[in-house]
C-alpha cells in the first residue's frame, strides 16, 4: 500500500464506509475470460485492506481465484444511497488459526463439518483500487439539487464520488 498520509485517509474513509454492508458481490474470471459474481458475507473487514469471506475450498470460485487472482467487490447500501466498487487481488487459504478467529455458528449451514470441514476455506483479498459513490439519503436535499440543476443548466450534483489507489 502506497504511505501518502492521503492514501490512508482515503482507505480508512472506504472501510468506514463498507464496514455495515455484510453483503458484496464478487466478481471472478473464469478460465474462457468470462466474468462471475455472486453473493459473498464479508467476514471481517480490516484497516489495512484486507477483506475476508469463507468459501468451499473446491469451490468453483477457488479454482478461478487460483486462475486468476483479480476480483471485484461490489458493496450498496441503497436506502443510504452508498454504493462501492472494490478491486483487487485474491487468495484462497485454509489458514486455521484465522477460520477458528472468523468462524461464526451461522457458517455451519454451510460448513456441516464445523471448523474443521474438509472443504473450509477463506478468501482473503487485498483492496488495490475502489472508487465509491455516496449521495445524500435526504429527498428534499437530493431533490434541491435536481431543482437547482434544471434551472442553471449544470449538471446535479450527484453526493460524493471518490476514486481511491491503494
Amino acid at each position: 500500500m502506497n504511505n501518502d498520509p492521503n492514501t490512508k485517509a482515503n482507505l480508512e474513509k472506504l472501510i468506514d464506509k463498507i464496514k455495515d454492508v455484510k453483503i458484496a458481490m464478487m466478481t471472478t474470471v473464469d478460465d474462457d475470460g468470462s466474468l462471475r459474481s455472486r453473493p459473498m458475507k464479508t467476514q471481517q473487514t480490516k484497516a489495512d485492506g484486507e477483506l475476508w469471506f469463507f468459501t468451499g475450498y473446491e469451490s468453483g470460485k477457488s479454482h478461478e481465484i487460483e486462475h486468476d487472482a483479480h476480483v471485484n467487490l461490489s458493496y450498496a447500501e441503497p436506502s443510504d444511497n452508498l454504493y462501492v466498487s472494490v478491486s483487487g487481488r485474491a487468495r484462497v487459504t485454509r489458514d486455521q488459526q484465522k477460520i477458528d478467529e472468523l468462524w461464526t455458528a451461522d457458517m455451519k449451514a454451510w460448513f456441516p463439518g464445523g471448523k474443521e470441514d474438509s472443504n473450509i476455506g477463506l478468501i482473503r483479498v487485498v483492496i488495490e483500487k475502489a472508487e465509491y459513490w455516496d449521495t445524500p439519503n435526504n429527498t428534499m436535499v437530493t431533490l434541491f439539487g435536481m431543482a437547482k440543476a434544471a434551472i442553471t443548466g449544470e449538471p446535479a450534483k450527484g453526493g460524493e464520488n471518490k476514486k481511491i489507489n491503494l
